[in-house]
């Protein structure tokens, strides 16, 4: 055989690695459709290491430089890229001690146990939308949204009455956020004492305290505001409601969360406990 002699190996050796070669590329094929599949279910929003823990998670073998390889050819690239975030609320007239930092230490360790809300402002053709939002530490899952032309206090307390209505959380809940003149209003931190819970603020100067909040935004303004413009309010808020209630809350795997969405983590978590008191 012509290509074993010039290859140096005998003829049996290269039939083998002809058909092994065959295999190989059988696998690939196989591997490239489930890794465009993985990347068209996530809307653009998975990256290598995400796709891997997917494929991991369903039993697949998935090397992350195969995986890359592939999503090179391919041409499949996340929209996440870094962009500023900056802050909307005002904590200048807050300032003193009385607003404390209750999840300093905290072992976060159920559902509900503190849930995380800020404000953040999308850009559209009618001008600058106000978006509120709580979301559960735990599980991640966004537990109400709201929407305002105008950033007031108003826009918070709809949201935790939202929250509320639907959720009906326990006292004790620990509502963190900045120290906002909207969070730190009279109205504000009655409604939330009204409920039985307890009021956490960041510390001056540590946005990092709010990294829950923060880090949800930055993750919504990649994947459907910054590469988009939205004509009207009505649009983006149309945008918004089912990026977080349909796409976020239920289908986006995210990897802390062992590669399940919020609301499947947060069931799971649910109905461990009803296990162990069974």
């Amino acid at each position: 055989m012509k290509w074993a002699r010039i290859i140096g190996v005998s003829t049996s050796g290269y039939y083998t690695w002809v058909q092994e070669r065959e295999s190989r590329q059988q696998k690939k094929d196989s591997l490239t459709q489930k890794v465009i599949s993985i990347f068209e279910s996530g809307k653009g929003t998975y990256g290598v290491e995400r796709i891997c823990g997917i494929l991991r998670r369903d039993g697949q073998t998935a090397s992350y430089q195969v995986v890359k390889q592939i999503t090179e050819e391919k041409r499949l690239k996340s929209c996440h890229c870094r962009r500023r975030q900056r802050s909307l609320t005002d904590s200048r007239k807050a300032r003193s001690d009385v607003y404390k930092n209750l999840t300093i230490g905290l072992e976060i360790n159920k559902p509900f146990q503190v849930i995380s809300s800020d404000i953040s402002y999308i850009r559209t053709g009618e001008g600058f939308d106000y978006l509120c939002q709580i979301r559960d530490v735990k599980t991640n899952t966004v537990l109400a949204s709201c929407q305002s032309e105008t950033m007031k206090a108003e826009l918070v307390q709809r949201t935790l009455k939202a929250v509320q209505d639907y959720w009906h959380l326990p006292a004790g809940t620990i509502f963190h956020s900045d120290r906002g003149s909207q969070y730190t209003a009279d109205k504000t931190m009655a409604q939330v004492a009204g409920y039985g819970w307890q009021q956490s603020f960041s510390r001056v100067g540590k946005p990092g305290d709010n990294a829950w909040s923060e880090s949800f935004f930055s993750i919504l303004k990649k994947e459907i505001i910054h590469w988009r413009f939205y004509p009207t309010r009505e649009q983006a808020r149309q945008a918004v409601f089912e990026y977080i209630k349909v796409f976020y809350n239920r289908q986006r795997v995210q990897k802390r969360l062992g590669y399940l969405s919020p609301i499947e983590y947060l069931k799971s978590l649910q109905n461990r406990d009803l296990q162990s008191v069974a």
